[in-house]
C-alpha cells in the first residue's frame, strides 16, 4: 500500500505516518480554540516522495516533440528570410514611385517595382537593407533624393538630405521599403 502524507495547516506530520499511515496525529493537549478542518483537506493525494513536478513519460515525450517541432520551424523561417531578401524602389517624374520587397532575386524585385511606377521610371535595388525616396512638396516635379542604407532611420535621413542638397524647400518622404533584415 502506498503511503500518503498528511497535511494539516501546511505542515506534514511525518512522525504520525511512521506509526500508522492512516491515523491522524493526536494533540498532546486539547486545543484552546478548535477550528474544524473540512474532511479531505488534510489528506495529501500525492504518495510520499513524489512532488507536483514529477512528469509522466508521455508528457515528457510530448514536450520533447514540441521542442523539436519549434526548432524546425525556426530553422525554416530563417532559411525563408535569407532566401527572400531582395527589394527595389522605382522612382519616376513628379513623385511617381513603385516599391517591391521580399523577392527571391533583385531582378524580380526591380520588375515588380517598375510595374507599379507610372511613366518613365528608374529602379534602385536593395538586398537586406532599406530604401527611401523623398520629394519636394512645393514642387513635386522638381528636386528629389533617394538612399539605400542598412537601417530605415539612416535611409530616411539620407534621402531627405539629398532632396535638400538638390534644391528642395520642403522635402518629405514619398516612399520607403525595407527588405528582410533591413
Amino acid at each position: 500500500m502506498a503511503r500518503f502524507g498528511w497535511w494539516a495547516h501546511g505542515a506534514c506530520h511525518r512522525a504520525a505516518l511512521r506509526a500508522d499511515p492512516l491515523a491522524l496525529p493526536t494533540p498532546a493537549k486539547p486545543p484552546v480554540h478548535q477550528v474544524e478542518t473540512p474532511a479531505g483537506l488534510e489528506l495529501c493525494l500525492l504518495p510520499r516522495g513524489e512532488g507536483i513536478l514529477i512528469v509522466s513519460t508521455v508528457a515528457a515525450q510530448h514536450r520533447a516533440l514540441f521542442v523539436v517541432a519549434l526548432t524546425l520551424l525556426l530553422a525554416v523561417s530563417s532559411y525563408i528570410t535569407k532566401a527572400w531578401a531582395a527589394g527595389a524602389v522605382a522612382i519616376g517624374k513628379c513623385g511617381a514611385y513603385g516599391q517591391a520587397y521580399d523577392y527571391a532575386s533583385e531582378a524580380d524585385a526591380r520588375t515588380a517595382a517598375l510595374k507599379q511606377c507610372k511613366g518613365t521610371c528608374a529602379a534602385i535595388t536593395m538586398k537586406r537593407a532599406c530604401a527611401a525616396f523623398a520629394v519636394d512638396m512645393t514642387n513635386p516635379c522638381g528636386p528629389h533624393g533617394y538612399a539605400v542604407k542598412p537601417k530605415i532611420s539612416t535611409s530616411l535621413n539620407a534621402a531627405t538630405k539629398k532632396c535638400y542638397e538638390f534644391g528642395g524647400k520642403e522635402c518629405v518622404i514619398r516612399a520607403w521599403a525595407c527588405d528582410a533584415k533591413g
